[in-house]
């Protein structure tokens, strides 16, 4: 077990919500599981993949130019199969079908287990679709762990607009201060403890940390490891 406590004030959490992408849901396992088409390319589409898919969901915000994350990803993907002259045909329709039943991450689900056994709501707050996340939710077999899945359809706008992290406070009627939030990507980890929220950063892949406004509360490898500093054994 490892966590780095950065400065963790974490009493009075009553909620753990959670990004969905890269921190329940291993994005990186659509691309692997077509590893045997794309014998070593496979790594290196699923990262520009999920690198255009951000910068398209930021630029999207910015312009004021609103598609859903399911229209999103496809462009991102049509992007990464150009960028390492894939086809872009059956392959791109075979890719987006596995997106929609992306791995959970082995911890997963005994984590949300164990919250939910110490009393607390769970929830999902994601930049995904409804239709994305319900199906991933749904695949992973964690629907009933959860008291909420979030979008930001809702709101037509993408992290970190302020207005995605209200969702969670206006959906569980609490505090920010009452909801912890848990993302494995830095820059939402930042905003969302910019927000108001206690944050912990479960940073799968050891990045560094972003130099933005918003330090998170604690640094963990996975999502195990929330449990003792929520407090929940």
């Amino acid at each position: 077990m490892f966590f780095e406590v950065m400065n963790v004030n974490l009493t009075g959490i009553r909620a753990c919500v959670f990004d969905a992408y890269g921190t329940l849901f291993d994005v990186n396992s659509a691309a692997e599981r077509t590893q045997e088409a794309l014998q070593d390319k496979w790594l290196q589409l699923a990262e520009v993949w999920r690198a255009k898919q951000l910068q398209y969901t930021w630029l999207r915000s910015l312009t004021g130019r609103y598609v859903d994350f399911w229209q999103l990803t496809g462009e991102a993907l049509e992007f990464a199969l150009d960028t390492l002259k894939l086809p872009n045909g059956q392959l791109r329709d075979h890719l987006m079908g596995l997106y929609l039943r992306l791995s959970a991450y082995p911890e997963v689900e005994n984590t949300l287990r164990h919250l939910k056994a110490g009393g607390l709501k769970c929830a999902i707050l994601s930049n995904g679709s409804p239709r994305m996340l319900s199906a991933a939710v749904e695949s992973a077999g964690i629907a009933d762990l959860l008291d909420a899945v979030l979008s930001v359809e809702e709101v037509k706008l993408y992290k970190p607009h302020p207005a995605v992290y209200q969702l969670a406070v206006d959906r569980l009627s609490l505090t920010p201060g009452a909801i912890c939030y848990v993302s494995s990507n830095g820059w939402d980890a930042h905003s969302a403890k910019a927000f108001g929220f206690p944050v912990i950063w479960c940073n799968r892949s050891s990045q560094v940390s972003e130099r933005i406004p918003g330090t998170p509360d604690a640094e963990i490898l996975i999502l195990s490891d929330l449990l003792e500093i929520i407090g929940v054994t």
